[in-house]
C-alpha cells in the first residue's frame, strides 16, 4: 500500500451519515470528501484525485444505480474508478443491479463503520494486485495482451479494438479479464473467480460472477447466447476459448 493517503468520496443524502463515516474513515487514515447528491459527486471527481466512492443507493433526483452506471458507461478518467454500493438491508434487486452497472462490491445498511473500512481496504488491494500469473505475463512480456480481435492494455487498464477505440473497464471487469488472460483455454470454476476477483467466499445465491460475466462479454461484443470469447461450460464454469499473445503497440491480431 502507497505512503500516500487513499481518497475517499462518500456520496449519501443524509448529512449526519456523511459526516459519521467521513470522520471514522478519517481517523483510520483515510483522505475523505463527501457530496449530497449526483451533482456534488460529479463536482468532485472533477477536482480530484479518488481512489474509491462509497456512493449510496437511495438518493433523491439521480439514485446511487444511474450514478454509477453512467460513470462506468463513460471513457473519462473516473471511469474504472472502484464503488462501493450501499443498499438497504434485504433489497436484493438494488445489490444485484448495483453489481450489473458495475459496482465492484455492496455493503448493506445498517453496518458498523468498521466493516466498511475493512471492504474499502479489501476493494483497494483488490484494485491495485494483479493475479500473480498475470503479474509475471505483463512484467515478463509487453504493456499489452492481445486475444481474439483486442489488445488489453496492462498499464492503463483498459481495452482497445483492432481500430484502435478505447473501453474503458470497471475494476471489476479489468480484473476478471485478467484472470482469463493468466489462464487461457482453461475452465475455471465460479469458486475460483470469486476468490481472484473479490477475495472472500461466495454468498448463497451470489449472482455477481455471473453478472460480471455478463457485463465482460458485452464489453468484448461477445454474443451472450453463442459466445465465442467467454464460454460458458455447463456445470463447472467459463474458459477464454482463445489465444493470448504479448502485444507490441500494434493492432490486435486479426
Amino acid at each position: 500500500m502507497s505512503n500516500q493517503q487513499d481518497h475517499i468520496l462518500i456520496v449519501d443524502d443524509d448529512r449526519d451519515i456523511r459526516g459519521l463515516l467521513a470522520d471514522y474513515l478519517e481517523k483510520q487514515g483515510l483522505r475523505c470528501t463527501t457530496a449530497a447528491d449526483g451533482r456534488e459527486m460529479k463536482a468532485a471527481l472533477e477536482s480530484h484525485r479518488i481512489d474509491l466512492i462509497v456512493l449510496d443507493v437511495m438518493m433523491p433526483g439521480e439514485d446511487g444505480l444511474t450514478l454509477c452506471r453512467n460513470l462506468r458507461a463513460g471513457n473519462g478518467p473516473n471511469a474504472a474508478t472502484p464503488i462501493l454500493m450501499l443498499t438497504a438491508r434485504g433489497e436484493d434487486m438494488d445489490r444485484i443491479l448495483g453489481l450489473e452497472m458495475g459496482a465492484d462490491d455492496y455493503l448493506p445498511k445498517p453496518f458498523v463503520p468498521r466493516e466498511l473500512y475493512a471492504r474499502i481496504r479489501a476493494i483497494l488491494r483488490r484494485a491495485r494486485a494483479l493475479p500473480p500469473n498475470l503479474e509475471v505475463t505483463a512484467s515478463a512480456s509487453a504493456r499489452e495482451l492481445c486475444f481474439a480481435h483486442w489488445r488489453l492494455d496492462t498499464v492503463n487498464r483498459h481495452l482497445v479494438d483492432e481500430d484502435g477505440t478505447v473501453v474503458a473497464l470497471s475494476g471489476a471487469e479489468y480484473r476478471m479479464l485478467g484472470v482469463f488472460l493468466a489462464h487461457p483455454q482453461r475452465v475455471l470454476s465460479r469458486d475460483q473467480l470469486m476468490e481472484f476477483t473479490q477475495g472472500r467466499e461466495a454468498e448463497v445465491f451470489d449472482r455477481s460472477i455471473d453478472l460480471l460475466i455478463s457485463r465482460l462479454r458485452q464489453r468484448l461484443g461477445d454474443n451472450a447466447r453463442e459466445p465465442a470469447i467467454i464460454k460458458t461450460v455447463r456445470n463447472e464454469g467459463y474458459v477464454l476459448a482463445c489465444e493470448v499473445t504479448p502485444g507490441d503497440r500494434g493492432k490486435a491480431p486479426q
